[in-house]
């Protein structure tokens, strides 16, 4: 028995959550997956999974087992790139957890140009909703948080992404451009749904701080930014987006900013790794892709690049924080 073989094939169950989705994952038969980790409990002579018609779940053994497993991959992952980092060719597959709204609006209009300099990678996209921190079954995760990292792993600040108000001009020209935030109160509001945030906002400038009601004029309420963002566009009032989504229409003049002068909060981004002592090439080579595409630095490239940023340079939970974190 191939034991290593066998011990991917287990990992990657638990990651994909079943046997079919690993046999996806790894291009192989369905078959040969359930074959590979039965001859591994055979070996071990325990138990690792306990099978039912609906759902896989890990054995005390097999959870035990699972975390020693991650650690043994990654060590011999570790020694293949120590030994092959004499090579010029940077290959393999990489997996990236990323956030559904900066992998269409940022990293995929940026992808061409990295496959043109590394073809031998292949990239894989994982992305189920918002990313808060590190998975360990991924190369690089791209976290964007309002709070403080903290996790036992390596991090790298991509950039700030502002979020904003805006509209489109026709909607704008329709309706009146705000002067100040009470003036909101006459427009349509694109917002979350309120049962799921709180029930009003602040803005700020400078040290003058106004609370907004998101209970007023709300015409559409979504969690889902890309529906917001089409609505906006489209005419249907004023939302609240982050600058990497909208960016593009702001520089062709589709969206138009409203309240320049005001802020209302920023995220960062990360990029964030499990510490390893050796990372594969083609990890640092996309590290350093998103280092250069994002900037690298505590400010807001899109809106810079827009022109349009927040008159009064007020960041909000700055906190501080270095452009580096090491794990604990």
């Amino acid at each position: 028995m191939d034991q290593l073989r066998a011990m991917r094939t287990f990992v990657r169950v638990i990651d994909e959550g079943s046997f079919a989705g690993a046999a996806r994952a790894m291009d192989l038969a369905p078959a040969v997956v359930t074959r590979l980790v039965a001859d591994l409990e055979e070996h071990l002579g325990a138990r690792l999974l306990n099978r039912t018609t609906r759902r896989l779940a890990l054995t005390d053994i097999g959870e035990a087992y699972l975390e020693r497993a991650r650690r043994i991959l990654g060590e011999v992952e570790e020694a293949h790139a120590l030994a092959t980092s004499a090579t010029n060719d940077v290959r393999g597959h990489l997996r990236v957890l990323v956030p559904p709204a900066i992998a269409v609006h940022q990293l995929a209009k940026h992808l061409p140009r990295f496959f043109q300099k590394y073809p031998l990678v292949s990239l894989e996209l994982d992305s189920p909703g918002a990313v808060e921190t590190v998975d360990e079954a991924c190369d690089i995760s791209i976290i964007m948080s309002r709070k403080p990292l903290d996790g036992d792993f390596v991090a790298r600040q991509l950039a700030c992404t502002e979020v904003i108000m805006c509209a489109s001009p026709e909607y704008l020209a329709k309706r009146g451009r705000p002067r100040h935030p009470s003036d909101l109160a006459h427009h349509n509001a694109l917002v979350p749904p309120i049962s799921s945030m709180l029930r009003s906002f602040e803005l700020r400038r400078g040290d003058e701080v106004f609370t907004v009601s998101k209970e007023k004029n709300v015409v559409l309420s979504t969690l889902a930014q890309d529906t917001n963002y089409a609505a906006a566009l489209h005419g249907l009032g004023i939302a609240g987006l982050p600058s990497f989504i909208i960016e593009d229409a702001l520089m062709e003049h589709g969206l138009e900013r409203v309240l320049p002068a005001w802020h209302l909060y920023s995220h960062r981004i990360w990029a964030a790794m499990p510490t390893r002592k050796y990372v594969p090439a083609r990890t640092r080579v996309f590290l350093d892709f998103l280092l250069e595409i994002f900037g690298g630095e505590d400010r807001d490239p899109w809106l810079a690049a827009a022109g349009c940023e927040t008159s009064t340079q007020l960041w909000l939970d700055r906190n501080d924080e270095p452009a580096e974190i090491s794990a604990k």
